[in-house]
């Protein structure tokens, strides 16, 4: 493969997703730590956390209009920049409701990113489900590596310098992201922003029927996602009886799989087409949702759990496809503002898989609340096969 400007910006968009990612994931580790200093309850930070993330995906769509705006290069360039400087103040917070704020304006900068990063490489690449996969590892790769280094750094030398790998991490790929890619030029620089936000437009775009079905699927997937990253170690220490340091290294293994796999099925979708692709990622879902409760509930050993959550982080790739299929269904001129809204819209609702599965948990127990996620994947898979089956053409 010729190494091209492509290239250069995809690996540079990589990494800046790499950084706003490893800012809020250096959070969670030190949770201990920040509820000891400030002398709060977990419930507390925990709100923080969850401001945070929901900052975040509200960002998703005005970032779009921002890149339409002012130019790609700048709004990544923002969203880099705004990160490490807010991962600065969250480490220098002189009170709680300080933290509480930073860790919000943090959500708040680094959402402006991933929207308008995959408009942009949808322009560089004719073959966009590849790109948008290796893009989309950014996270996980971020989610492999962040939470051990900043428990590291946190116990050694206090949360505040756990928090400050975000400040280490962003500082040098703004810089470099700076350096090595050129000026984008705005595709709508003088559009008032007051006609982007109409009620109209937005309502017009999302009741699409193509895009209400895509946005559906990935609602499904999102909320998988936010409960699997939220409580698998969880699970897999109360409810399987693991260990904690055995239950951590298979996270680590579910998001190693889970970063190494997107580019593959971006890839796939390119070359036997969005569904099919996001039809396996579905149903490797069911298969290791239900391998890990058997296996768990069963006491069948560890070699199932460990297959479960192989299948798991494959099933989690689900974004590369479906975010291609997106990019297909948007015209040129809508992929910016577009593609953010749709996101913000399935973030949101997709964040509820956090609550809802740890609510089940309480009152039914971790078979069930992981079972609700295997039921979940079957809702997908079944529609996605009902809409082939069908030809309903969607």
């Amino acid at each position: 493969m010729n190494w091209r400007y492509a290239h250069t910006a995809l690996a540079l968009c990589t990494l800046a997703f790499t950084a706003t990612m490893v800012a809020r994931l250096a959070i969670s580790p030190l949770v201990p730590e920040i509820t000891a200093a400030f002398e709060v309850t977990n419930a507390t930070v925990g709100l923080a956390l969850s401001g945070m993330w929901v900052a975040y995906a509200l960002s998703q769509f005005p970032s779009g209009i921002l890149g339409d705006r002012y130019g790609e290069r700048t709004v990544i360039l923002v969203a880099v920049g705004s990160t490490a400087v807010a991962s600065l103040l969250i480490a220098t917070s002189p009170s709680i409701l300080a933290f509480m704020l930073f860790t919000v304006v943090l959500g708040a900068g680094a959402g402006l990113h991933y929207s308008v990063a995959t408009t942009f490489l949808t322009r560089q690449f004719d073959d966009i489900g590849r790109a948008i996969g290796v893009h989309v590892a950014g996270g996980p790769i971020a989610g492999l590596a962040a939470p051990p280094a900043a428990a590291l750094v946190g116990a050694r030398h206090g949360w505040r310098a756990g928090v400050l790998l975000g400040v280490a991490v962003a500082v040098p790929v703004f810089a470099l992201f700076a350096w090595k890619i050129r000026p984008t030029e705005p595709r709508r620089p003088d559009q008032p922003m007051r006609e982007r936000f109409a009620v109209g437009p937005l309502a017009e775009l999302l009741s699409r029927p193509s895009i209400l079905y895509t946005t559906g699927l990935a609602t499904l997937g999102a909320f998988t996602w936010q409960a699997t990253a939220s409580f698998l170690p969880t699970f897999l220490e109360v409810g399987g009886g693991l260990s904690g340091a055995l239950s951590a290294l298979l996270f680590s293994l579910y998001f190693l799989v889970h970063g190494g796999t997107q580019p593959l099925t971006g890839s796939l979708s390119d070359r036997i087409g969005r569904d099919e692709t996001v039809i396996l990622t579905m149903a490797s879902g069911v298969v290791g949702y239900a391998l890990l409760v058997v296996a768990t509930r069963d006491g069948t050993g560890l070699a199932p759990i460990v297959l479960g959550v192989l299948f798991v982080g494959l099933a989690m790739s689900w974004g590369a496809p479906l975010q291609s299929r997106f990019m297909d269904l948007l015209s040129d001129a809508e992929r910016g503002a577009g593609f953010g809204l749709v996101r913000t819209v399935y973030m949101v609702f997709g964040a509820s898989g956090s609550v809802v599965v740890g609510a089940v948990s309480d009152v039914a127990g971790w078979t069930v609340a992981f079972g609700l996620l295997a039921a979940v994947m079957t809702l997908g898979l079944v529609t996605l096969l009902a809409n082939r089956t069908l030809g309903l053409g969607y």
